[in-house]
């Protein structure tokens, strides 16, 4: 089991910063790629950005790319999601995920353990 626990949501003006972290216990946190995906009010769950367990690799949704930067931070057992120029369109609750694949996959029910969520709210 992994347990997972988001933090660092909150409401931002558009154009604004926010850094979401993933707090991570339970299993080895390196033998994980991890994810954010997040959830609109009336929408699918949907892939955000992904990371390999190295963090050598990453993958962005085109609808952030450029914008937001996942990281991981192995010996700290977190992973980060900063998310520059936001935007209302980025209004969701946002999940950090982790997948027993060794790499970041865009397919939610590749992911087996979940946070919380972690509500951001962007004004416009």
């Amino acid at each position: 089991q992994v347990q997972l626990v988001d933090s660092g949501g909150g409401l931002v003006q558009a154009g604004g910063s926010l850094r979401l972290s993933c707090a991570a216990s339970g299993r080895t946190f390196s033998n994980y790629a991890m994810g954010w995906l997040r959830q609109a009010p009336g929408k699918e769950r949907e892939f955000v950005a992904g990371i390999s367990w190295s963090g050598g690799m990453t993958y962005y949704a085109d609808s952030v790319k450029g914008r937001f930067t996942i990281s991981r931070d192995n010996a700290k057992n977190t992973v980060y999601l900063q998310m520059n120029s936001l935007k209302p369109e980025d209004t969701a609750v946002y999940y950090c995920a982790a997948t027993g694949l060794h790499i970041a996959t865009r397919n939610r029910d590749d992911y087996d353990y979940w946070g919380q969520g972690t509500q951001v709210t962007v004004s416009s």
